[in-house]
C-alpha cells in the first residue's frame, strides 16, 4: 500500500473516535502524541508506530499493526493495532456514564423534585404532612 493515511482518519478507522473530527480535534488538542510528542492531525501512519491516545473513556498505548483507510466493524477494527496500554493507567481513567443519558436523575443529586421541594416547605412551615397519617 503506497498510499498515505493520516492519523485522524487512522483512529476514526480503528474506532477510537466516534467521528473524524473528534480525532482531528484530539490531535489539535495534544491528545495524540508520538514519542512523547504532539501529533497533527495530517501526520501520516506508518506500520509499527506507538500512540499515546487520550479519549473520553480512557487513555489508550496502541501499536499499529495495519492500514486501516476506511471504518469497519468493531470486530474487524481490532486486527489493525494492538492494545499496549500499561494495567496501572487502566486503573487511572474510570468513564462514568451521565446521569442524563439514563432518563433519571439520580438521587440526592442536582435540583429537588416537585414532591421533594413540598416536603421541604411542609418541614420548614411546621405544618403537618398532608400524605403522612396524623
Amino acid at each position: 500500500m503506497d498510499e498515505k493515511l493520516r492519523i485522524d482518519k487512522y483512529l476514526w478507522a480503528i474506532r477510537l473516535f466516534k467521528t473524524r473530527s473528534q480525532a482531528a480535534d484530539g490531535c489539535d488538542k495534544g491528545k495524540v502524541k508520538l514519542h512523547g510528542q504532539n501529533v497533527k492531525a495530517a501526520k501520516a501512519v506508518n506500520i509499527g508506530d506507538v500512540y499515546e491516545v487520550k479519549t473520553e473513556a480512557r487513555k489508550w498505548v496502541i501499536e499499529v499493526t495495519g492500514l486501516l483507510p476506511k471504518r469497519v466493524a468493531y470486530a474487524e477494527a481490532i486486527k489493525f493495532y494492538k492494545d499496549i496500554t500499561p494495567p496501572e493507567a487502566l486503573d487511572q481513567v474510570t468513564f462514568q456514564a451521565p446521569s442524563f443519558h439514563t432518563g433519571k436523575r439520580l438521587s440526592k443529586v442536582g435540583r429537588p423534585t416537585k414532591r421533594d421541594r413540598r416536603d421541604i416547605d411542609h418541614f420548614l412551615d411546621g405544618a403537618p404532612d398532608p400524605e403522612q397519617p396524623a
